[in-house]
Formats: C-alpha cells, sequence, structure tokens
C-alpha cells in the first residue's frame, strides 16, 4: 500500500485510488476537448503533440472505437506536465463562463428589447437609470421603427437592431465593472506600498 510509511512517516507516493481518481480527471478532460469546436480548441493553450489526438477522438463516431481513442488521448494527456493540464483547465472554465456571461446578457437584452416594445417611455426610463450611457435618442428611434415595423408586418430590422443596442449597452457596462473592479483592486495595492513606506 502506497500513501505514508507507519513505522518511518516517509511519503511512498500516491495510493492507487489517488492515481485512479487523477487519471478518470484527465479522462474526463480529454473527453470535454473532444467535444469543443476547433474554434474553442484554438483558443486553449493546448500542446501541438495532443491536436492530432484530439482531433482523431473528435472524428471517430463509434462508440468503442471513440472510447479507446479517448483513453489513447487521456494517456498522452498525462504525460504532460501538471502546469499543462492546469492551464487547459483554467482556460476551459474561464471559456464557460465567458460563454455564461454571454448568454445571460443575450436573455437580459431580449428581456429589456420586449420591455421597450411594451411599456415605451417609462421602461426607457428605467433602462437609462440603470445604464446611463445608454445612448436615449438611438434606443427611442429603435423602438419606434421596431414598433412600426410589426404594425406594418414588415422584416424586422430594427427590432434585430435594438437587441444588438442593447447586447452592446450591457457588454460596455459589464466591461466598465471589470476595469472599476481592476482599478480599485491596483489602488488598494498602491495604498498599502504607502503604508509601508510610512512605518
Amino acid at each position: 500500500m502506497r500513501g505514508i510509511d507507519e513505522d518511518s512517516g516517509e511519503y511512498l507516493g500516491p495510493s492507487r485510488k489517488q492515481n485512479r481518481r487523477e487519471a478518470l480527471e484527465v479522462l474526463s478532460l480529454a473527453d470535454a476537448l473532444a467535444a469543443l469546436s476547433e474554434n474553442q480548441l484554438g483558443k486553449l493553450p493546448i500542446p501541438e503533440t495532443l491536436l492530432p489526438h484530439i482531433a482523431d477522438a473528435r472524428r471517430i463516431t463509434s462508440h468503442i472505437a471513440r472510447k479507446r481513442q479517448l483513453a489513447y488521448l487521456a494517456k498522452q494527456m498525462r504525460r504532460e506536465d501538471d502546469e499543462t493540464l492546469h492551464a487547459i483547465r483554467d482556460a476551459m472554465d474561464a471559456g464557460g463562463a465567458a460563454a455564461r456571461m454571454d448568454t445571460a446578457q443575450m436573455h437580459r437584452a431580449e428581456a429589456w428589447r420586449e420591455r421597450l416594445l411594451a411599456d415605451g417611455d417609462a421602461a426607457l426610463a428605467e433602462l437609462l437609470d440603470t445604464y446611463p450611457e445608454a445612448d436615449r435618442q438611438r434606443l427611442r428611434q429603435l423602438v419606434r421603427n421596431a414598433l412600426a415595423e410589426r404594425a406594418k408586418n414588415k422584416p424586422p430590422a430594427a427590432f434585430r437592431e435594438l437587441f444588438r443596442e442593447l447586447r452592446g449597452v450591457f457588454a460596455a457596462a459589464s466591461l466598465a465593472a471589470g476595469e472599476t473592479a481592476a482599478d480599485d483592486g491596483h489602488s488598494d495595492d498602491d495604498d498599502a506600498g504607502d503604508t509601508d513606506d510610512a512605518r
């Protein structure tokens, strides 16, 4: 049995249970990589040596053959250092968070578009209270045009443009919030440095 020797207290290495758990984590990561698109794979810090194995796993559709190829991909991944695997996991987690944030922005834009079309100026005033940097005239014009399109049963050009405008407003607001948080963190570091100098 591996782990810690009871007599000497010496570390003998990971136990079989720990090795199996780590192997299953890498297999799960291999499966997730094989499910990504080319575009998504291009954004990850994947070593060149693994790319052909990932491509093979993506190409194979037979269940047993795919399972075997994923096991081989996981074996090749275990040969990489831990930092590489952690970097891939972190990048995938960040990409997933970004995708969730993008989806949330889309839903928010759709909801606000419907409110603006239903409630008009009251909803616009509420939106501008929350997002003061939004262009009041542009939004009001797009709402008016979208309502006219709907009444005349025309193609929804302004309806779509209103959606794009709202997404832009929300993206700019979240970007500004991120910069503000980064600036706040930076100023705290500067303040901490000033107190060290004062001592």
